[in-house]
């Protein structure tokens, strides 16, 4: 008999392994109308369903993705939140951020569901130019970020800013 039959007759779960040492996780959870948290944009490279209401999401490093958390009582919502994060290495300096381990660089952070709506408003206007805004600069997000810190509106990002940014990007490996 095979291990895997084994293991299948004896009806055990097979524990998951452990994610590589290196991959951010994100817990996100979805309690219909109190806690919604989700990712906006970003490539997962690996999932795992907690149960019917959580999940856990893994970046490898150097992914950039956008984490919305929002949450609500009997009265309204109670916070709104969306961060961009880039996902570190081991040993880089980062900052954290409720339930991503083991944290990340903060590119963009915002409260308040004005301004998300409103970087969420940016988000889908990358989109519309046909760029995936995890593939968008970090120092895009890092100008928003100042910017609407200032009260300021920020510059859009465009077809031409991505272009330069990919010329630099590839000068620079």
């Amino acid at each position: 008999m095979t291990r895997a039959a084994a293991i299948h007759d004896r009806a055990e779960p097979i524990p998951a392994a452990p994610p590589p040492h290196d991959l951010t996780e994100v817990e996100l959870t979805w309690i219909e109308k109190r806690v919604e948290n989700w990712i906006r944009f970003g490539r997962e490279v690996g999932e795992q369903i907690l149960d019917r209401r959580r999940r856990v999401l893994r970046f490898a490093p150097d992914s950039v993705f956008a984490f919305v958390r929002w949450a609500a009582n009997d009265y309204g919502t109670i916070a709104s939140n969306l961060d961009v994060l880039r996902t570190v290495r081991a040993g880089e300096p980062q900052q954290t951020v409720p339930f991503v381990r083991p944290g990340g660089d903060i590119l963009l952070k915002v409260e308040g569901w004005p301004k998300v709506e409103r970087v969420l408003q940016m988000i889908d206007a990358i989109e519309a130019i046909g760029i995936d805004p995890s593939d968008v600069s970090p120092d895009h997000w890092r100008h928003v970020h100042n910017r609407m810190s200032a009260g300021e509106q920020p510059r859009s990002y465009t077809a031409e800013h991505h272009k330069a940014f990919l010329l630099r990007r590839r000068a620079g490996s």
